[in-house]
């Protein structure tokens, strides 16, 4: 990771000529293409050779994972939510424009292996899923209203934040009344009960303190 520019551009080079040539000869690994594919986007950049190192997770739709603190990632491809617990020490080391510090990375990283948890969810209602991660600051639930459609989302005790990716429609609680459209962030206080309808479709995401910690403050 701390190599110089000029041995990382030659390496880089080396690796991309062979997997070439013996893209002639064989069918290339998954990893393999994505790596070219990696170089096209990053030439010269460290994250490329970075990838052997990673797992090369492809998610369904419907699915979910989660990374622990100080575990380093890349977002490829598609469209996803990403929720986050509070920080202020984003660090980055490859395939990026932005800021690197590539020192702070490699002294903060657990170095664990091995292949992620993918998290199904489970269902609240015919209508919402939930994912609980193995910490307390958040769970996130997913809404898909077909046309026509209504649910509710009980009250907990923290406050939530609502993000509408797909449709329109209507969310009510006891006091108020708002359209919602694609594009559209809403926080709803804690101890809100949220009605949602559409008349056309509706697709939806709340993320919220995770509710394993209000069980552990009841117990």
């Amino acid at each position: 990771m701390s190599a110089s520019q000029e041995i990382t551009a030659e390496a880089i080079s080396k690796l991309k000529s062979r997997l070439y040539m013996e893209s002639k000869i064989r069918q290339l690994t998954g990893k393999e293409q994505l790596v070219l594919q990696l170089e096209k986007q990053y030439p010269a950049d460290i994250g490329v050779i970075s990838a052997f190192f990673l797992n090369y997770v492809k998610l369904n739709s419907g699915e979910a994972l989660y990374l622990g603190a100080n575990e380093p990632h890349a977002y490829l491809y598609g469209e996803c939510i990403e929720c986050m617990a509070t920080s202020d020490n984003v660090v980055r080391a490859g395939l990026t424009p932005k800021l690197r510090d590539i020192q702070t990375l490699c002294s903060m990283l657990t170095y664990k292996q091995g292949f992620p948890e993918i998290l199904k969810g489970f269902p609240l209602s015919p209508y919402i899923t939930r994912y609980l991660p193995p910490f307390d600051e958040f769970e996130v639930d997913r809404c898909i209203l077909p046309r026509g459609a209504s649910t509710v989302f009980p009250a907990i005790p923290g406050p939530s934040i609502f993000l509408v990716m797909v449709g329109d429609g209507a969310m009510c609680t006891g006091s108020s009344k708002d359209v919602v459209m694609e594009g559209d962030v809403l926080f709803a206080p804690a101890n809100s009960e949220i009605s949602v309808s559409t008349a056309s479709e509706l697709h939806l995401y709340r993320a919220g303190v995770n509710s394993r910690f209000f069980q552990t403050l009841r117990w």
